[in-house]
């Protein structure tokens, strides 16, 4: 029986996305694309997700690619611009399970310490929850099974009553070996159909 729901953040919750920064930085969208695989990677960013503090992050990259400073320098020092709207058909979700008091309702987010403080005090739903594990202040992330047992004993919760969502299928497989029951988010529309098929909702 399930009565915790645990959530990831970005990309469910909250549009964040390099591109509504660096969209403003350069007029082509090939050069866009290039500089975000090749340079600021998802590796690297995920690096100071896992606690690496991002002076050092930054600063690492410079080394390798010094051409690139100015638009290095502006993926944490303008990182506020990368968050966009509240994704606001899985608030309103996040919204009836929360107020249906029937589950505990968690976040489990791969997010820098550092910056994380900036979307608590944008989107007001974060309040909302009874308690979110941060990958940048525990030092470790999704998929490492240590973090998702880090938020099961932190909140007595057992793996088989609890829901994971989120949108990357690598993060979904690793809390289902744990035998956490997951959903691979694709849209608000879709999580509700989902929801209601389990009679979550």
């Amino acid at each position: 029986m399930i009565n915790t729901i645990i959530f990831d953040l970005g990309a469910v919750l909250i549009d964040w996305n390099p591109r509504h920064l660096y969209r403003k930085l350069f007029t082509d969208k090939l050069a866009i694309k290039d500089f975000l695989t090749n340079i600021t990677t998802s590796d690297w960013n995920e690096e100071q997700d896992a606690g690496r503090s991002l002076q050092e992050g930054t600063n690492l990259l410079i080394q390798q690619y010094p051409q690139h400073e100015d638009n290095i320098r502006a993926f944490y020092g303008r990182w506020d611009e990368m968050l966009g709207d509240a994704i606001e058909g899985t608030v309103e979700l996040l919204k009836q399970l929360k107020q249906s008091g029937k589950y505990k309702v968690y976040a489990l987010t791969n997010w820098s310490a550092e910056t994380f403080p900036i979307a608590v005090e944008r989107y007001h739903f974060l309040n909302w929850f009874d308690g979110i594990v941060v990958s940048g202040t525990e030092k470790i992330r999704k998929p490492a099974p240590a973090f998702y047992q880090l938020l099961l004993d932190r909140y007595q919760v057992k793996a088989k009553n609890a829901l994971f969502i989120d949108d990357n299928l690598r993060n979904i497989l690793a809390a289902e070996k744990m035998g956490i029951k997951s959903i691979l988010f694709t849209s608000p529309q879709q999580l509700k159909r989902e929801l209601s098929i389990i009679k979550v909702l």
